[in-house]
C-alpha cells in the first residue's frame, strides 16, 4: 500500500524530494509509504520507539477460540488476539470459500442487494460464533439450510445456530442483507476503508480492517479463503474484481460479472470495483496473463507507468519465485483517493498516484503494488504487528526495480537517499518490528524496513540474498508468518546468526550503520 503526495506540507512524514544524481530518479512523497495525509500529521506529532515482546512463530496458525465467553464455553471468540487488534477476525472456525453475490441497484448511492455465502469448517465445538459485519439491514441468516438467531454489536454479528455444531465439521452459512455500505473509518490511521462511493462510481480499498462494511466476513489475514464474486450492475456500468472473470451475462438493463479468485486471499485484499473502465489485456514475456482496467474517463497517457509490467512480472518472478497467482492487473479509478493498495490479482490506483511529469518515478510505486503478490499477498502476516514484512519487502522492490531498469548505481543513489531521509528524521521512522496499533503504517515499516533487507543483503551477499528471498516464499507461499519465521529462514541459508543484526535493525532506537556503503560510520 502507498501514499498520496504531502509536499503540501514541509512538516509532514516525507517532505523532502530524495533525488538519485546518476539516475535522476525523483523521490516525491507518494513513491514512499501507504499513509493518507491526514495521518502523516498525526504520525508527525508521535514517535514510538516501545520494546518488542517476542513471540513464537505461527506458520501453521489455526483459528481458535481465544476469548470464549465465560457462561458459554462453546461460544467461538470475537477476535483473534492479534496483538494491536485483539478484535479482528472471530475464532472457532475457518472459512473456506465465500461467494458475494451482490447487486446494485444504484451506482451512484451504492444502494444493493446481496447474499454472502460462507462455507466453513469448526475448529471447536460452536453453540455460536460471529462475524465482522457493518450496517445494512439484514433480511435471513440460515446455518446449513436452518434459520438461525443473531445478534449485533458494533461490528461484531453473533450467530446462534439452532444446534451445536461438532469440532471438525464443515457448515454454511448464507447472509441475505441490503442496503447501502456504512462509511467506516480504520482503527489503523483515520483513513476512510472499505466500500467508497464517489461521483457516480465506487471503489473498495479494506488495509486492514475494512471488508465488513460490505460482507460478513471473518477479517483478519490468517483466514484465508477463496473467492467467488458475482456482481450486477446496470448498464453502461462495468465490474472489477479478484481473480479470473470467468463469466459476463446480460439481461436487460443490468450486466452481471463472475469472478473466481481460485488461490486463498486474506479478506483486506478483497477489491470490487465499479465504474465505466477500459480493459486492457496483455502477457508479460514468460506468459502470465495481465488485464489492466482503466476508468474511461482517464487520458490515455495514464496507461504510460503500467507499460512495463510484464517486464516486471518475469524480473521479480526470476528474483522471488514463480508469480503465484493466475493473473494480474492494475485498476486505476478517476478518483484520488490518496493511496495504492495491493489487493490479489488487482492492484488499485487512485489518480494522484500517477505522476506523468514523472513516468518513471511512478514505475516504482507500481513494482511495489506489485511485489506484494509476493509478499503479503502470498505470504502474509500472521499478526498486523509484522507489517514490516509486507511494507519493507515491497518498497525494497522499488529498489530492485531500479537496479533493474538503469543499474547498481541507481541502486545505491536511491539507498543512500533513503538512508539519509530516515537518519535526518528519525522522529518519522521508528523501528519497524514494533508500529503503534494507532500508526501501523508509520515510515519506518517502509523505508527502514527497506535498508533492512539492503543491510541484510550487503550482510550476506548477493546469491545468498536472493536465495533467502525465494526460500522464504516457497515455504510459506499462500501461509502466514511471524518475523521470526522469516529470521529463521534467513539464518538456515546463510548458516548466520543474524538474530542480533535483526534485532538492531527492526527493534533498536539507533539507525544501524551500512559500513559497505559508507553510511552512518562518521
Amino acid at each position: 500500500m502507498r501514499e498520496a503526495d504531502l509536499l503540501q506540507n514541509p512538516a509532514m512524514l516525507y517532505c523532502h524530494d530524495l533525488e538519485g544524481d546518476a539516475m535522476n530518479y525523483r523521490r516525491p512523497a507518494q513513491l514512499f509509504s501507504a499513509l493518507p495525509a491526514i495521518a502523516a500529521a498525526m504520525l508527525a506529532c508521535n514517535t514510538f520507539f516501545s520494546t518488542p515482546t517476542p513471540h513464537a512463530p505461527a506458520t501453521e496458525a489455526v483459528l481458535t477460540s481465544t476469548t470464549a465467553i465465560p457462561s458459554d464455553p462453546h461460544a467461538g471468540s470475537p477476535g483473534l488476539g492479534d496483538s494491536l487488534y485483539p478484535n479482528f477476525g472471530n475464532g472457532g472456525y475457518q472459512v473456506e470459500h465465500y461467494t458475494l453475490d451482490i447487486t446494485v441497484d444504484d451506482v451512484a448511492t451504492s444502494r444493493l442487494t446481496a447474499v454472502t455465502t460462507i462455507q466453513a469448517k469448526a475448529t471447536q465445538v460452536l453453540s455460536r460464533f460471529n462475524l465482522d459485519f457493518l450496517g445494512f439491514e439484514i433480511t435471513q441468516i440460515t446455518v446449513n439450510d436452518q434459520p438461525a438467531t443473531y445478534q449485533r454489536s458494533g461490528q461484531e454479528l453473533s450467530i446462534t445456530p439452532t444446534g451445536l455444531i461438532a469440532d471438525k465439521q464443515s457448515f454454511t452459512i448464507v447472509v441475505q442483507y441490503h442496503g447501502t455500505p456504512s462509511p467506516m473509518m480504520s482503527q489503523a490511521l483515520p483513513f476512510q476503508t472499505g466500500w467508497v462511493n464517489f461521483e457516480g462510481a465506487s471503489y473498495v480499498l479494506s488495509e486492514p480492517d475494512g471488508s465488513a462494511s460490505f460482507f460478513p466476513v471473518n477479517d483478519h489475514p490468517l483466514d484465508k479463503a477463496l473467492y467467488t464474486f458475482r456482481v450486477t450492475v446496470p448498464k453502461p456500468y462495468s465490474v472489477a474484481a479478484n481473480g479470473l472473470l470467468t463469466e459476463t451475462t446480460e439481461s436487460g438493463a443490468t450486466t452481471t460479472f463472475l469472478f473466481e479468485e481460485h488461490d486463498p486471499m486474506s479478506s483486506y485484499l478483497v477489491t470490487i470495483d465499479i465504474d465505466q473502465f477500459d480493459l486492457e489485456k496483455t502477457k508479460s514475456g514468460g506468459g502470465i496473463p495481465i488485464r489492466n482496467y482503466f476508468a474511461s474517463a482517464l487520458p490515455a497517457d495514464v496507461r504510460k507507468p503500467f507499460a512495463r509490467q510484464g517486464e516486471m512480472l518475469d524480473y521479480f518472478s526470476g528474483l522471488f519465485g514463480p508469480y503465484p497467482f493466475e493473473v494480474y492487473g492494475a485498476l486505476v479509478m478517476n478518483a484520488q483517493f490518496g493511496a495504492a493498495m495491493e489487493d490479489q490479482t488487482l492492484s488499485i490506483f487512485g489518480t494522484d498516484m500517477i505522476d506523468l511529469q514523472d513516468v518513471k518515478g511512478t514505475e516504482l510505486t507500481v513494482a511495489h503494488e506489485l511485489a506484494h503478490q509476493w509478499f503479503g499477498d502470498s505470504v502474509s502476516v500472521a499478526d498486523w504487528s509484522d507489517i514490516w514484512l509486507n511494507e519493507g519487502f515491497a518498497t525494497y522492490a522499488e529498489g530492485l526495480w531500479a537496479e533493474h531498469a538503469d543499474g547498481r548505481a541507481a541502486l545505491d543513489d536511491w539507498i543512500k537517499s533513503l538512508y539519509e531521509e530516515v537518519k535526518q528524521n528519525p522522529g518519522f521512522y521508528p523501528p519497524p518490528g514494533d508500529p503503534a496499533a494507532h500508526d501501523l503504517f508509520n515510515g519506518g515499516v517502509y523505508l527502514r524496513g527497506g535498508l533492512t533487507l539492503h543491510a541484510l543483503r550487503l550482510q550476506v551477499g548477493d546469491e545468498t540474498f536472493f536465495k533467502i528471498l525465494q526460500t522464504y516464499h516457497d515455504r510459506y507461499k499462500f501461509r502466514n508468518v511471524i518475523t521470526a519465521d522469516f529470521i529463521g529462514i534467513a539464518e538456515t541459508v546463510s548458516g548466520k546468526e543474524l538474530n542480533g543484526f535483526f534485532d538492531d535493525w527492526l527493534y533498536g532506537t539507533d539507525l544501524p550503520p551500512i559500513p559497505a556503503m559508507g553510511l552512518g560510520t562518521d
